[in-house]
């Protein structure tokens, strides 16, 4: 199995998107309990959108709660990560659909910009929820960073349609917050002046900007003919920290579309997360996920380490990461690191890399099925070191407005 390349452009093979239809068709899977659960202790978890259609309703709670710790809490160890700390004192924005303020596991640590408190999606709730959520009763899915704090900043419409203009406008109105740590979960194919002088804004306010590297799946992409690799915005901007999402193989999922390079690969297909209301859990899969952890990891780093610009804090997420093409995400590493030496040079823009494809046809739900079926907390673990042992080159982080033009 190859591993994921750097943000090198270049031509690449496509890595497939998750045929969210299928998904659809059939939820997730999970162990009910912990890994000690029998084998038909199952629960079935409703899929999150990435945004509505015309005439779907608003997303509401769930009915089903997973009560195991989730695949992607096991491999980015954070239990043993929090006993370093859990983000305290940081503000992390999310630049999505909303952030609920009605959820319970966010109850008083969420803050919005104008009426980003609503989130009739449930997409930026389920964010939010992966980079804060405290744990509940009998629950132990938990965000990265529980004692960050969220500010909620609608980058999208309702619907969860978004545009250059709108992310502009949320990047820097989270800026305007005060938030250090900005995940931005839309990827859009193109950039434009004003998303660029954003994104310029937050690094000026010493926020860094942690951005999807690609779109999350939508509806009816399935069977849809494959596309080249290509940039998508705010992701490929100079001073933003792009993020490529995995499986629980270690692989980008079936059918996801391909960046043409990230900085960083962390968790994002078919992770758990949080309702928009009640103690309910969704499943959901795609790179705003995974950006969603790393902006999480980023708030552990920026708590424990408050002397580190936001320059900085990227560069020790890259340089801590497990080595590979494209590092993948160690929070605990990135908290708890001694030495942070010199990033290594960038690779020529004409350097050719491979992004690999995921499992097949294989979807969220066959590899969610697999984790419950075939192990625990240790089988997973050591399924990801030997994964991601190889390695390979990374990239040179570019601070924003220090880099030429793109």
């Amino acid at each position: 199995m190859s591993p994921v390349r750097p943000r090198h452009p270049g031509p690449c093979r496509r890595a497939g998107r998750v045929p969210a239809a299928a998904v659809l068709a059939a939820a997730l899977v999970l162990p009910l309990a912990g890994p000690a659960a029998a084998d038909d202790e199952k629960v079935r978890l409703p899929v999150m959108p990435a945004r509505l259609e015309a005439g779907d309703p608003c997303t509401g709670g769930s009915a089903a709660r997973a009560t195991a710790v989730p695949w992607e809490q096991q491999n980015l160890q954070l239990a043993r990560t929090w006993e370093f700390g859990a983000g305290k004192g940081v503000k992390v924005a999310v630049v999505d659909t909303g952030v609920s303020d009605r959820s319970p596991v966010l109850a008083g640590r969420v803050s919005a910009v104008g009426d980003a408190g609503t989130d009739c999606v449930g997409h930026g709730t389920f964010v939010a929820g992966l980079i804060a959520a405290a744990r509940a009763d009998k629950v132990r899915v938990a965000g990265v960073a529980q004692e960050s704090r969220i500010v909620a900043v609608r980058g999208t419409d309702e619907r969860g349609v978004a545009t250059a203009a709108s992310v502009a406008d949320g990047i820097r109105a989270a800026a305007d917050a005060g938030a250090k740590v900005i995940q931005v979960s839309p990827a859009l194919a193109a950039s434009s002046a004003g998303l660029d002088a954003a994104v310029k804004y937050a690094a000026a306010h010493d926020a860094l900007i942690v951005a999807a590297a690609t779109p999350d799946p939508v509806r009816g992409s399935a069977g849809r003919e494959p596309e080249p690799p290509r940039d998508y915005w705010p992701a490929a901007a100079p001073g933003v920290l792009s993020v490529v999402d995995l499986d629980a193989r270690g692989t980008r999922p079936a059918a996801a579309l391909a960046p043409r390079g990230a900085d960083l690969a962390a968790p994002g297909d078919g992770v758990v997360g949080i309702a928009p209301r009640g103690t309910g859990h969704f499943i959901g899969s795609g790179a705003s996920f995974a950006a969603g952890y790393a902006a999480g990891a980023a708030a552990l780093v920026r708590s424990a380490h408050p002397e580190l610009s936001a320059g900085d804090t990227a560069r020790r997420l890259i340089r801590t990461a497990y080595p590979a093409d494209v590092p993948r995400l160690d929070p605990y590493a990135a908290v708890t690191s001694v030495q942070d030496g010199a990033a290594r040079p960038r690779a020529a823009r004409d350097e050719s890399v491979a992004l690999p494809p995921g499992n097949g046809g294989e979807g969220a739900t066959r590899r969610a099925w697999w984790i419950a079926v075939a192990g625990g907390s240790l089988a997973l673990l050591v399924a990801w070191a030997a994964l991601v042992a190889p390695r390979g080159r990374s990239r040179g982080w570019r601070p924003a407005g220090r880099a030429p033009g793109h």
